[in-house]
């Protein structure tokens, strides 16, 4: 099945063979220098993100794909749409800010140090997604109320169903397994 391909790969020889692995590694280089540049450029973790559920229809489809920002001196208001992670889970919930209140927290207000909001001025929200019947307490995980820093970003623009790539891709490992096996070789023979 490989045999002519492996020809191939012989008469081009080490030199050629190394000088494509290199070309394969800047490029993969390039593409996550860009994500971590857009990511300081708007100050998120991930200035783009997928929509895994349809807790959010009919705003936004599963496998939309959104762009987020996350501007420090801006506040989310009520109807903004955010992303958010609860620690101790991966996936970012994409929800819309059903309430905002502004508080400031002293060090005499904690009720001790394992008190899960921080010292100083906090925005605390609460989240629902516009298809769920019920706000996200329940996805809290103990909290009462989102922080800042919980927020990954708001979300600016999107684009319908592009990211079902993303999700067929997690949804069948083989898949992503055979692109990313696909690309390499054909980085490999790639002739310059």
């Amino acid at each position: 099945m490989f045999a002519e391909e492996l020809k191939t790969l012989r008469r081009l020889g080490f030199r050629h063979l190394l000088l494509q692995l290199l070309n394969f590694a800047s490029v993969i280089a390039s593409g996550l220098m860009i994500w971590k540049g857009l990511g300081l450029f708007f100050n998120t973790e991930s200035p783009i993100v997928v929509v895994l559920s349809g807790s959010m229809e009919p705003a936004f489809y599963r496998g939309d794909l959104l762009f987020l920002t996350n501007p420090v001196n801006q506040r989310y208001q009520t109807g903004d749409i955010t992303v958010y992670k609860i620690p101790g889970v991966e996936i970012p919930i994409v929800h819309r800010v059903l309430e905002s209140h502004d508080v400031f927290i002293s060090n005499s207000t904690r009720k001790s140090k394992k008190d899960v909001y921080s010292p100083g001025p906090n925005q605390l929200l609460l989240t629902k997604g516009d298809n769920n019947h019920a706000d996200d307490l329940e996805l809290y995980r103990g909290l009462e109320f989102l922080e800042r820093r919980h927020i990954v970003g708001k979300v600016r623009g999107f684009v319908p169903y592009i990211g079902y790539i993303t999700i067929a891709m997690n949804d069948f490992p083989q898949l992503k397994y055979a692109m990313l096996g696909g690309l390499g070789l054909l980085a490999l023979l790639q002739r310059e």
